[in-house]
């Protein structure tokens, strides 16, 4: 096995070519190695457990961590299942596990069900109002996948799932004040449209050959000013649940740092060429730990 073998856009293409196999393959196929996609379900559980104003809550963030990883490396498994001929004739997704024939669709099925098992016990952790949450999602995560081939914006159907943790995170510990918890998904939602557009900047000249439809595609060139516009209303949502918890205009400046990185992240955009949208897609870690210390601030301030 060679390095060739490894995704080109893997985040620690070093420490996973020193895994023996099989576990190197298993490890691909759960995107181990790209670490971004993991902290971009968990920070939206992280959001939605510190506006609730109930502390740091390390332990039940700690779980949601697990839950976090697990369940994204599950949907990864699943996405590569289904997509194991599409994958094929994309150049940055022909090397994965699957699509190269390393790893048979039985494997992976088995591979998947056992990171639904750590999911579950994360689950068995939680409020049972949180569970109840929790579960609803699954119908649109096993949807996701079909999405890129029946709508122009199956970034909008990510937003939808990725960023179910908000309404677990704020159910775990508290089932009132509903309009802020969905002010703040709903923001969540326009986050993911904007930062999944620039990621599909990757893939646009592959996609169109294969088929594939992205928010990056429809855009054309306007992807800029798109991109700007889903952040501008991710920020107007985020200020509204703010607002709706503490109509203070002093607690909207905790939003400041986050805005100040999301212009960033339009204004030196460019759009050709796979390294600048990668890297600004994977930005986006340090945007959700910006919001998240704005949650904190405005859930927690006065205790």
């Amino acid at each position: 096995m060679t390095a060739e073998t490894i995704t080109p856009d893997s985040q620690h293409k070093s420490l996973a070519e020193r895994l023996p196999q099989p576990f190197r393959d298993y490890a691909l196929l759960g995107r181990f190695d790209r670490p971004i996609g993991w902290w971009l379900l968990f920070w939206p559980c992280v959001w939605g457990v510190w506006l609730t104003g109930a502390g740091f809550q390390w332990a039940l963030l700690a779980w949601l961590l697990l839950g976090a990883i697990a369940m994204r490396a599950a949907g990864c498994v699943y996405n590569d299942i289904v997509d194991a001929d599409l994958d094929k004739k994309v150049e940055r997704t022909a090397l994965r596990p699957i699509a190269s024939g390393r790893v048979s669709k039985r494997s992976a099925w088995v591979w998947l069900v056992s990171l639904c098992l750590v999911g579950l016990v994360v689950l068995l952790q939680l409020a049972w109002q949180a569970q109840l949450v929790a579960l609803g999602s699954l119908a649109m995560v096993a949807a996701y996948p079909f999405m890129k081939r029946i709508t122009w914006w199956p970034q909008a159907w990510l937003g939808l799932v990725f960023n179910w943790g908000a309404l677990v995170g704020w159910m775990a510990l508290r089932d009132d004040n509903l309009a802020v918890m969905f002010a703040l998904y709903a923001g969540a939602v326009f986050w993911t449209i904007g930062y999944d557009t620039i990621y599909a900047l990757q893939d646009r000249e592959d996609d169109a050959l294969v088929g594939i439809k992205s928010s990056a595609l429809r855009l054309g060139g306007r992807v800029k000013s798109g991109v700007g516009l889903f952040y501008a209303l991710a920020l107007g949502l985020w200020a509204l649940a703010f607002w709706l918890l503490r109509s203070d205009a002093i607690a909207l400046l905790a939003l400041m740092p986050m805005a100040l990185h999301l212009i960033w992240q339009v204004v030196t955009l460019e759009t050709s060429g796979p390294d600048n949208p990668l890297d600004r897609f994977r930005s986006n870690r340090m945007a959700g730990a910006l919001m998240a210390a704005a949650c904190f601030v405005v859930g927690n301030a006065g205790l």
